[in-house]
């Protein structure tokens, strides 16, 4: 039986953190087994909000280090850069002769783009979900991973889709979001999302002694003044980080924390070993592919080579249909 296509993409924010780990890229890796799947690095879509470029080709090359080192496997998925595959523009700009622009200033993402960047308004900011639905159906893919807060975006490529369809005839599948669940991965600021520009994350390819260094800098709980304060674990950021690596049931550090048999510098060092020990295997991984630079170059063109298969062939359907050729 042929498997379903599976589309998602993210920015090149360069090396990855246990938030981008736990939010996405261990449902990625897992999906490969039941899906085929693509996942594009949309440096396209970081124009939009980046006016410095200078770093743009070395965080693409951080992330799908990442990306491998935590599973993604090429012979599984075609993974590679969103412009290697020029077809992409050439459709955004055929669906956006066809979606009405009142449909893109509702989008709450854009009113959120514009307080973050007055100054920087772009005709590619109102586009992005044209381009977003784009990526999307010059695969054809039917399901696109999701968290809950982004089915309105989903919803309004399905109506891009619906309407290129209703125009032209049947082109292209309504995409389906696949909910997942990903998690809010509050920093160790324990206040805000784990974000590289908040400066609160632990990324993927630190060493050991650099994880122990960030986590010695993280808020715990809190209500707790001294060591010989009781503490209270389910208002403690540290210990629901920790939960994500290892089972904390059974351990029983809820109790001794509550009975303050020990403090959060305690807790600190549990976390810092339990997310060393889960890393250690990415990152001796991540290293080993580091040491060839020529296998990731490799990667991305084979990757871009079998996307582009599919986009030719879409997009000469589409070009028929719309009777431009």
């Amino acid at each position: 039986m042929k498997k379903s296509r599976i589309f998602s993409g993210a920015r090149p924010t360069g090396r990855q953190h246990i938030g981008n780990y736990l939010g996405a890229l261990q449902n990625w890796v897992k999906l490969q087994d039941e899906y085929d799947c693509i996942y594009c690095i949309v440096d396209i879509h970081a124009l939009t909000s980046l006016e410095d470029t200078g770093n743009l080709q070395k965080n693409i090359r951080e992330m799908i280090l990442d990306w491998l080192a935590v599973g993604l496997d090429p012979k599984k998925s075609i993974l590679f850069v969103q412009s290697h595959v020029p077809e992409v523009m050439e459709l955004h700009t055929l669906l956006s002769m066809i979606t009405p622009l009142s449909w893109l200033l509702r989008v709450p993402t854009f009113k959120d783009k514009i307080k973050l960047q007055p100054e920087n308004v772009n005709y590619g900011l109102v586009g992005y979900p044209v381009l977003m639905t784009s990526d999307i159906v010059l695969y054809k893919a039917t399901v696109v991973p999701v968290g809950e807060d982004q089915l309105p975006h989903l919803e309004l490529a399905r109506e891009i889709t619906r309407r290129f369809n209703g125009l032209f005839g049947y082109t292209f599948p309504e995409p389906n979001g696949k909910l997942t669940n990903y998690p809010l991965i509050i920093g160790l600021d324990g206040k805000d999302k784990m974000s590289k520009q908040a400066g609160n994350d632990i990324e993927l390819a630190m060493t050991e002694e650099e994880t122990i260094k960030k986590i010695k800098t993280a808020y715990t709980d809190p209500a707790r003044r001294y060591r010989s304060d009781p503490g209270h674990p389910d208002k403690c950021n540290v210990y629901k980080l920790m939960g994500y690596f290892e089972s904390t049931g059974g351990n029983g550090i809820a109790e001794k924390c509550r009975k303050a048999e020990i403090g959060c510098v305690d807790c600190k060092m549990i976390l810092a070993e339990v997310i060393n020990k889960a890393l250690r295997p990415i990152r001796q991984r991540r290293d080993e592919l580091a040491t060839d630079p020529r296998y990731i170059d490799e990667v991305l063109a084979d990757g871009a080579d079998r996307a582009r298969v599919i986009a030719r062939k879409t997009l000469t359907e589409v070009k028929k249909n719309m009777r431009l050729i």
